[in-house]
């Protein structure tokens, strides 16, 4: 009986073994984890650089609409103010007061305009809240110029604070 109580340890000693966690590997190896739908997780943060951060951390195709979305934002409000914050950028005029936002989808990007009901022509994707509208962004689907549009309009509205 002894032996085989000492086979039934060592099974067990093997098994939990194999159960101990890889070693972490240090902050600046580590990319930013991608939370469902591949979104970024990203720590709140205000400024530029958090936003750069998610950016950079928005999977294949989407990290350079993100990037152009984020240079049409900046060139349309001069003096924007950014941050990140529920693992989405955020942009506003005024601190604390934001008039938009994105967030990554397995697909697509969705743009929420907080004010977007007041923009003309109006975003076609509609909200439960009244006022927000979103734009959803796919692959080769970017247009510019009425981006920048809608942009130019919703930081000329109060900002919804958050």
């Amino acid at each position: 009986m002894a032996k085989k109580a000492s086979k039934k340890k060592s099974a067990k000693k093997r098994a939990g073994a194999k159960r101990k966690a890889a070693p972490k590997k240090s902050g600046k190896d580590s990319k930013p984890k991608l939370l469902s739908g591949g979104n970024p997780q990203i720590a709140k943060g205000y400024g530029d650089a958090p936003v750069q951060a998610y950016v950079a951390a928005m999977p294949g195709w989407k990290s350079a609409v993100g990037r152009r979305l984020d240079a049409l934002i900046e060139r349309a409000v001069p003096g924007v103010r950014k941050a990140v914050k529920w693992n989405s950028p955020f942009y506003g005029v005024e601190e604390g007061h934001w008039f938009l936002s994105f967030h990554v989808f397995a697909k697509y990007i969705k743009v929420a305009f907080f004010r977007g009901a007041s923009l003309d022509p109006v975003p076609p994707g509609k909200s439960k809240h009244k006022d927000v509208r979103y734009l959803d962004i796919y692959e080769g689907e970017l247009d510019e110029a009425r981006f920048t549009g809608w942009v130019k309009q919703a930081s000329k509205l109060p900002g919804e604070k958050m």
